[in-house]
Protein backbone atom coordinates (compact mmCIF):
# COMPACT_ATOMS: atom_id res chain seq x y z
CA UNK A 1 0.00 0.00 0.00
CA UNK A 2 1.12 3.52 -0.84
CA UNK A 3 1.86 5.55 1.71
CA UNK A 4 2.61 9.71 1.07
CA UNK A 5 5.46 10.90 3.06
CA UNK A 6 6.05 14.19 4.36
CA UNK A 7 8.07 16.77 1.97
CA UNK A 8 10.28 18.58 4.54
CA UNK A 9 12.20 20.64 1.95
CA UNK A 10 12.58 24.50 0.89
CA UNK A 11 13.90 24.12 -2.34
CA UNK A 12 10.98 23.35 -4.96
CA UNK A 13 13.28 21.41 -7.49
CA UNK A 14 13.87 19.29 -4.49
CA UNK A 15 10.56 19.00 -3.52
CA UNK A 16 9.01 18.94 -6.85
CA UNK A 17 12.04 15.46 -7.61
CA UNK A 18 10.43 14.12 -4.38
CA UNK A 19 7.15 14.29 -5.63
CA UNK A 20 7.70 13.08 -8.61
CA UNK A 21 9.43 9.87 -7.26
CA UNK A 22 6.22 9.40 -4.65
CA UNK A 23 3.97 9.30 -7.93
CA UNK A 24 6.14 7.02 -9.67
CA UNK A 25 6.15 4.58 -7.22
CA UNK A 26 2.17 5.53 -6.74
CA UNK A 27 0.95 4.59 -10.15
CA UNK A 28 3.51 1.97 -10.60
CA UNK A 29 1.82 -0.88 -12.03
CA UNK A 30 -1.50 0.74 -12.45
CA UNK A 31 -2.49 1.69 -16.17
CA UNK A 32 -5.94 3.23 -15.89
CA UNK A 33 -5.92 6.26 -17.05
CA UNK A 34 -8.84 7.40 -14.63
CA UNK A 35 -7.83 5.60 -11.96
CA UNK A 36 -3.87 7.32 -12.26
CA UNK A 37 -5.43 10.52 -13.04
CA UNK A 38 -7.31 10.48 -9.96
CA UNK A 39 -4.78 9.19 -7.81
CA UNK A 40 -1.97 11.99 -9.33
CA UNK A 41 -4.73 14.55 -8.12
CA UNK A 42 -5.15 13.33 -5.07
CA UNK A 43 -1.05 13.44 -4.68
CA UNK A 44 -0.47 17.10 -5.64
CA UNK A 45 -3.99 18.08 -3.63
CA UNK A 46 -2.49 16.64 -0.76
CA UNK A 47 1.48 17.19 -0.71
CA UNK A 48 1.37 20.59 -2.77
CA UNK A 49 0.90 23.57 -0.49
CA UNK A 50 -1.68 26.83 -0.88
CA UNK A 51 -4.25 24.40 -3.47
CA UNK A 52 -7.50 25.06 -3.46
CA UNK A 53 -8.17 22.87 -6.55
CA UNK A 54 -6.51 20.20 -8.25
CA UNK A 55 -7.68 18.04 -10.99
CA UNK A 56 -7.65 17.01 -14.63
CA UNK A 57 -9.77 17.90 -17.63
CA UNK A 58 -9.82 15.37 -20.46
CA UNK A 59 -10.43 16.39 -24.19
CA UNK A 60 -13.59 14.25 -24.83
CA UNK A 61 -14.18 15.98 -28.02
CA UNK A 62 -11.99 18.28 -30.59
CA UNK A 63 -13.16 20.97 -29.05
CA UNK A 64 -13.94 20.59 -25.52
CA UNK A 65 -12.79 19.61 -22.33
CA UNK A 66 -14.88 17.50 -19.68
CA UNK A 67 -14.39 17.35 -15.91
CA UNK A 68 -11.82 14.52 -14.76
CA UNK A 69 -10.79 13.61 -11.65
CA UNK A 70 -9.92 16.03 -9.06
CA UNK A 71 -10.00 17.58 -5.45
CA UNK A 72 -11.63 20.40 -4.47
CA UNK A 73 -14.68 22.04 -4.72
CA UNK A 74 -17.53 21.12 -7.44
CA UNK A 75 -15.89 22.68 -10.83
CA UNK A 76 -17.02 23.49 -14.50
CA UNK A 77 -18.16 20.66 -16.12
CA UNK A 78 -17.17 21.59 -19.57
CA UNK A 79 -14.51 24.02 -21.00
CA UNK A 80 -14.17 25.35 -24.89
CA UNK A 81 -10.95 24.56 -26.46
CA UNK A 82 -9.37 28.14 -26.39
CA UNK A 83 -11.88 29.55 -23.60
CA UNK A 84 -10.42 30.03 -20.28
CA UNK A 85 -6.44 28.70 -18.64
CA UNK A 86 -7.51 25.08 -19.30
CA UNK A 87 -8.82 25.74 -22.74
CA UNK A 88 -5.80 28.30 -23.66
CA UNK A 89 -2.98 25.74 -22.64
CA UNK A 90 -4.87 22.88 -24.70
CA UNK A 91 -4.85 25.27 -27.98
CA UNK A 92 -1.19 26.47 -27.43
CA UNK A 93 -0.08 22.39 -26.83
CA UNK A 94 1.44 24.02 -23.95
CA UNK A 95 1.37 25.16 -19.80
CA UNK A 96 0.22 28.75 -18.95
CA UNK A 97 0.94 30.00 -15.41
CA UNK A 98 -1.62 32.65 -14.41
CA UNK A 99 -0.19 35.07 -11.34
CA UNK A 100 -3.59 36.81 -11.47
CA UNK A 101 -6.76 34.86 -13.29
CA UNK A 102 -8.88 38.26 -12.91
CA UNK A 103 -6.39 39.70 -15.28
CA UNK A 104 -6.49 36.60 -17.70
CA UNK A 105 -9.15 37.56 -20.90
CA UNK A 106 -11.64 34.97 -20.82
CA UNK A 107 -10.87 33.76 -17.45
CA UNK A 108 -13.51 30.92 -16.58
CA UNK A 109 -13.87 31.60 -12.72
CA UNK A 110 -15.41 27.73 -11.18
CA UNK A 111 -14.39 28.78 -7.45
CA UNK A 112 -14.23 32.78 -7.09
CA UNK A 113 -11.76 32.11 -4.16
CA UNK A 114 -8.84 30.80 -7.11
CA UNK A 115 -6.36 33.80 -7.58
CA UNK A 116 -4.03 31.88 -9.31
CA UNK A 117 -3.43 28.98 -12.04
CA UNK A 118 -1.38 27.01 -13.83
CA UNK A 119 -2.29 24.75 -16.04
CA UNK A 120 -0.09 21.72 -17.85
CA UNK A 121 -0.97 20.01 -21.15
CA UNK A 122 -1.32 16.29 -21.31
CA UNK A 123 0.04 15.12 -24.80
CA UNK A 124 0.69 11.76 -25.77
CA UNK A 125 2.84 10.94 -29.45
CA UNK A 126 1.75 14.61 -30.11
CA UNK A 127 -2.04 14.33 -29.41
CA UNK A 128 -3.39 16.70 -26.29
CA UNK A 129 -5.80 14.24 -24.09
CA UNK A 130 -6.41 17.18 -21.60
CA UNK A 131 -5.06 18.86 -19.06
CA UNK A 132 -3.68 18.94 -15.20
CA UNK A 133 -5.49 21.97 -13.19
CA UNK A 134 -4.37 23.58 -10.33
CA UNK A 135 -5.91 26.35 -8.80
CA UNK A 136 -4.76 28.67 -5.42
CA UNK A 137 -6.56 31.30 -3.39
CA UNK A 138 -3.08 32.94 -3.58
CA UNK A 139 -2.13 35.80 -5.87
CA UNK A 140 1.30 34.03 -7.92
CA UNK A 141 1.17 31.11 -6.07
CA UNK A 142 2.98 29.22 -9.74
CA UNK A 143 6.24 30.18 -11.07
CA UNK A 144 8.69 28.70 -13.73
CA UNK A 145 9.60 25.60 -11.28
CA UNK A 146 6.17 24.20 -10.56
CA UNK A 147 5.74 24.40 -14.19
CA UNK A 148 8.57 22.43 -15.14
CA UNK A 149 7.78 20.10 -11.94
CA UNK A 150 3.88 19.89 -12.79
CA UNK A 151 5.28 18.88 -16.64
CA UNK A 152 7.43 16.18 -15.13
CA UNK A 153 4.52 14.82 -13.06
CA UNK A 154 2.59 15.18 -16.70
CA UNK A 155 5.17 12.79 -18.13
CA UNK A 156 4.92 10.48 -15.50
CA UNK A 157 1.20 10.29 -15.99
CA UNK A 158 1.25 9.23 -19.17
CA UNK A 159 4.32 6.95 -18.42
CA UNK A 160 2.31 5.06 -16.39
CA UNK A 161 -1.12 5.18 -18.23
CA UNK A 162 -0.70 4.57 -21.69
Amino acid sequence: MFQAATIDTTSKVEFYRELAQQLEALLSGESDMIANAANTSALMYQMMPELNWAGFYLLKQENELVLGPFQGKPACVRIPVGKGVCGAAVERKASVVVEDVHAFPGHIACDAASRSELVVPVIHEGRVLGVIDLDSPMPSRFDSEDQAGIEKLAEIFIAASF
